[in-house]
């Protein structure tokens, strides 16, 4: 059976990803690797981390033109000068991401993959408040119009309705469409996937899905979209108080609990699941997965990193 291959970004080049891919690699994994990062930065790493590993030096055209046959793990050397194995995470290094990601997203265009996974990025750094998130960055990338991000564990996952954005400016996003679009997105991703239909929890915005003012968003937009939903037949719940819905005997009726912002719904999943979940990237032209961490500066170079979550995400695509 033949393996498409899983294009890997690394990402922020002063972070945990190659402690971690360095752990990953060692076990069982199907498909070939097309990881796009700086070679001289990857050997410092290993240097520092005492890890070693065999790799095939590879390019984009080479992958493109169907002459490579490809290895177990294909390097595409990106070209990025630092001096140190490790340093602070700066500006510096947003060339060379996006260097990166334009690479990954020219061989996925041309068919070699479908399968895209990323390495924690610095969004302070590398976005610059341009984009919310690397979501939205690669949905800009790919004209991307309908998209979601699911925090993805096989017992329970999360969508946040709006991503990394202000609180102040939650309850402005917040419109039926979005929440139909949404869940229309990730009913047909389930059923592509997992061939089933998904059981879909919807949180309120306010504390008991009741507000002090006037127009109260969980009656006049989150109720109607669900019960239009529901009338679609789709298998959906809501709205619901987001202080119980992740108790133990009302998360097992759900697939999935769709919320109205970031930490309403990653706060409870990374408190039950730690690094067991995966960053997902839903309506873009290819399935793209991270880990579900940052950079985590404080522990570079310490090789005490926890793989789990980088593990997961390629074991994801591994078909």
């Amino acid at each position: 059976m033949n393996y498409k291959p899983i294009i890997i970004v690394a990402g922020e080049p002063n972070s945990i990803f190659f402690e971690l891919f360095f752990k990953v690699i060692r076990r069982k994994i199907k498909s070939p690797i097309i990881l796009i990062a700086s070679k001289k930065l990857l050997l410092k790493q290993a240097k520092i981390l005492k890890k070693k590993f065999t790799f095939n030096i590879t390019n984009e055209l080479e992958i493109i033109n169907k002459k490579e046959n490809l290895k177990k793990i294909n390097l595409i050397d990106v070209d990025f000068k630092q001096a140190s194995g490790f340093d602070k995470i700066t500006s510096k290094s947003n060339h060379y991401i996006a260097n990166c990601f334009s690479i990954a997203i020219r061989l996925l265009k041309n068919n070699i993959s479908n399968k895209l996974i990323n390495g924690p990025i610095s969004k302070e750094t590398f976005l610059k408040n341009k984009y919310n998130g690397i979501t939205e960055y690669l949905a800009d990338k790919t004209n991307t119009k309908e998209f979601a991000m699911i925090i993805y564990n096989k017992n329970l996952s999360v969508c946040p309705l709006t991503t990394h954005l202000p609180i102040k400016y939650v309850s402005k996003k917040i419109n039926k469409l979005e929440i139909m679009n949404k869940v229309k997105l990730i009913n047909n991703f389930w059923k592509k996937k997992f061939n089933k239909q998904v059981k879909i929890g919807v949180t309120g915005l306010n504390p008991h899905c009741e507000s002090i003012d006037d127009f109260n968003e969980d009656k006049k937009i989150i109720l109607p979209a669900i019960t239009k939903l529901k009338k679609l037949k789709y298998n959906i719940e809501g709205p619901l108080a987001a202080d119980t819905i992740f108790l133990k005997k009302n998360r097992k009726k759900f697939d999935l609990v769709v919320g109205m912002y970031h930490d309403q719904v990653l706060a409870p999943i990374k408190t039950l699941f730690e690094y067991d979940a995966i960053n997902i990237t839903i309506g873009l032209p290819f399935i793209r997965v991270s880990p579900d961490h940052g950079p985590n500066e404080s522990m570079l170079g310490k090789n005490k990193s926890n793989y789990l979550s980088l593990f997961n995400s390629i074991k994801f695509l591994d078909f």
